[in-house]
């Protein structure tokens, strides 16, 4: 194992552990960050300190990971997403000391997706598209794009623009004041074209 790789356009500090190669250019990781052998990320990421990925990992473009976050095998994250500090993330419904399952639950962070700190997001769930977690939830299901969920567990509390703020309906449709429009339906919120 290299302590430290040199990959080409990727900063990686002094003392971070990094054991893959696929780390695409612009990404910065910061100290005491581990990367296991496997794991892909994307470009213009930035891992923060304290930060340790497993090996079944896959990370998009533009994503902040903040400090004190593990990522576990079977976790997919997507272009411009936000994980805060210390977010938790699990891979197994049913842990027990030194079983390990053939696979592990799979976990989607969908595009613009943003985890507040201390965020628990439990393992075979999706969080949709431009969707926002507040921190200290715990998120038990899926959670629709564009919403904005919080408390324990984790309940749709409103909707917000991919911009972050909040969108309010006065009938089926919003204009956020940053100009993007939304339909409210009964499968959820989409952007207007």
């Amino acid at each position: 194992m290299t302590r430290h790789k040199k990959i080409e356009g990727v900063y990686i500090h002094e003392k971070a552990i990094v054991e893959t190669e696929r780390i695409s250019g612009g990404t910065h990781i910061w100290a005491f960050t581990h990367i296991l052998e496997k794991a892909v990320i994307g470009k213009n990421c930035n891992i923060c300190d304290h930060t340790f990925i497993e090996s079944d990992v896959v990370i998009g473009d533009n994503v902040t990971i903040k400090s004190g976050v593990y990522l576990w095998d079977g976790l997919r994250i997507e272009d411009d997403v936000f994980i805060g500090p210390n977010a938790t993330f699990t891979n197994d419904i049913r842990p027990r000391s030194k079983v390990y399952p053939a696979e592990y639950v799979k976990t989607h962070i969908l595009k613009g997706a943003s985890i507040g700190a201390n965020a628990t997001i439990m393992c075979g769930i999706t969080v949709g598209a431009w969707a926002m977690v507040g921190a200290g939830s715990t998120v038990t299901k899926d959670v629709p794009d564009y919403s904005l969920v919080f408390g324990v567990p984790a309940k749709i509390q409103g909707y917000v623009c991919e911009c972050g703020k909040n969108l309010i309906f006065e009938n089926t449709t919003t204009e956020c004041a940053c100009g993007k429009a939304y339909q409210l339906n009964k499968d959820g919120v989409v952007r207007k074209k």
